[in-house]
């Protein structure tokens, strides 16, 4: 997958308030890509099927998990998907069913086929196709959290990439 006319692919990763699992993927898959020397080919970002955390950032358990990986979360805001997106980005990944679901019933004719699980990325055995929402549980769910984004964002990073290029 390509962007249009040689321009960066485009990707959008989406969870429930974009405060934790969709931020969370666009920075790892951001920094897979970096250090796989294939940073200029992608451009990352995260949005929100709700509104409620609009402008604000990640939640701080989310910074602290990918601060000790050394990813930088602090400086994004949530933001809710709008219909736009659906033109804007050239693949658009739901980090569990629901939200594929959700992104489906507000899909523009023809533009479904952008729309996939983050997960189907992953390896198998990478922890399920749903990446688990860690707001209402302990400081492990985060943990889990990026466990399964690192290993979905270096199956997406090579998947994209096509080239043979390993993101490992």
């Amino acid at each position: 997958m390509t962007g249009a006319s040689g321009e960066p692919t485009r990707v959008l990763f989406v969870c429930t308030g974009n405060i934790c699992r969709s931020p969370s993927a666009e920075a790892v898959a951001a920094r897979i890509a970096e250090k796989a020397g294939l940073g200029a080919r992608f451009a990352f970002d995260s949005a929100g099927t709700g509104r409620w955390h609009i402008g604000e950032p990640p939640d701080p358990r989310a910074i602290e998990a990918a601060a000790r990986r050394g990813y930088e979360l602090h400086h994004l805001r949530a933001r809710q998907v709008e219909a736009g997106d659906f033109d804007r980005f050239d693949l658009i990944l739901a980090m569990d069913r629901g939200h594929h679901r959700q992104l489906l019933a507000m899909c523009p004719d023809g533009k479904a086929n952008k729309l996939r699980l983050f997960m189907e990325f992953a390896p198998p055995g990478s922890g399920g196709i749903d990446v688990p929402d860690p707001y209402y549980g302990d400081d492990s769910g985060f943990e889990t959290m990026l466990d399964m984004i690192e290993n979905g964002g270096r199956g997406l990073i090579e998947q994209l990439a096509g080239d043979g290029a390993s993101a490992r």
